[in-house]
């Protein structure tokens, strides 16, 4: 397939690189040996990684002078907050996002980067043929798919892959954003309805295993349903109206059996019942608020989205301090 190489002038390759020592050097080669499309750079964003990932990273710089980059973060932030950060530094006027393990062959690039093209989308999500994550992470995708439907007003169709191309307006308009929990695809969505999707192929992981864990899917779902909507506050007041109609209506009924002459046992379950039902609608309640309450806090005092000890872009490894 030819690539309208006219219009995808200046593409960067943003890999947020974690734990990729065993893989990073022959995806970044196949990237720039056997893509055919005109790539600006390969931006690595150095996630604190805590192997010789780091190493190989300023090593590929130096190999591939002028064609990578490094990012290094000060400490280990997470996956959409190191694509935030290399979406703040990336040079070209489309970007594509992608993992470094593989999953995502570098020859369907071209595939994302037509259909943006050619279909006048800001952004083109790869949705996968067939997926090969572990079935934890399948079950969190399935569940995050779920809630991005009401939350984001995701169309029911739209895989929300990590793998996409973005165009350079929408790098600009999302990257307007500095609060220390971002969510990629929720500021996508905040920004534009122009959006597409194209199947692509999904690879088993060469080695090593995913990095997302339980309850890192966890709180990727508190970035998404806290940051974008308020839906859940409107369910906490739902639910505090249902349980004050339970409330009334069990009491009425309890007045109903007093009137009707009727003896209620003393010491009955059912007491423990209602407390336990009432309390625990408050603590989801409070507990709710105070998630809102406390990223609003996070955001005012400074709390940074990313940190960049340092940028690595020559063969001499001239460093631009920040």
């Amino acid at each position: 397939m030819e690539t309208q190489i006219e219009e995808a002038k200046n593409i960067s390759i943003i890999i947020p690189v974690y734990k990729s020592a065993g893989s990073i050097s022959s995806l970044v080669k196949k990237l720039l040996n056997e893509v055919d499309l005109n790539i600006l750079e390969v931006l690595l964003v150095n996630d604190a990684s805590p192997d010789n990932t780091d190493e190989i990273c300023r090593d590929l710089v130096s190999n591939y002078h002028g064609k990578v980059r490094l990012v290094e973060l000060a400490r280990n932030f997470g996956e959409h907050n190191a694509v935030m950060a290399g979406l703040n530094h990336c040079r070209g006027n489309m970007a594509v996002i992608m993992d470094d393990d593989f999953q995502n062959p570098p020859s369907e690039i071209i595939l994302l980067v037509n259909e943006l093209i050619s279909q006048g989308y800001d952004v083109v999500y790869g949705q996968y043929i067939e997926k090969q994550h572990h079935w934890l992470r399948n079950m969190g995708s399935r569940f995050n798919d779920f809630v991005a439907r009401f939350a984001l007003g995701k169309p029911r169709d739209l895989y929300l892959s990590s793998f996409k191309v973005l165009n350079r307006f929408t790098i600009n308009e999302i990257t307007k954003y500095k609060l220390p929990y971002p969510y990629i695809d929720g500021l996508i969505f905040r920004v534009t309805n122009r959006i597409g999707s194209v199947k692509v192929q999904h690879m088993s992981r060469k080695e090593g295993k995913s990095n997302y864990t339980l309850s890192k899917l966890i709180r990727l779902w508190l970035n998404m349903v806290t940051n974008f909507t308020i839906i859940p506050l409107h369910i906490a007041t739902i639910l505090g109206i249902l349980t004050l109609c339970f409330g009334i209506g069990f009491t009425s009924f309890m007045f109903y059996w007093i009137i009707i002459g009727e003896t209620l046992p003393s010491g009955w379950p059912s007491l423990v019942s209602i407390v336990i039902i009432f309390s625990g609608v408050q603590l989801i309640s409070v507990g709710v608020m105070g998630e809102y309450i406390g990223r609003l806090f996070l955001g005012s005092n400074g709390t940074p989205q990313f940190v960049v000890r340092e940028i690595i872009e020559s063969r001499k490894e001239e460093k631009k301090e920040i």
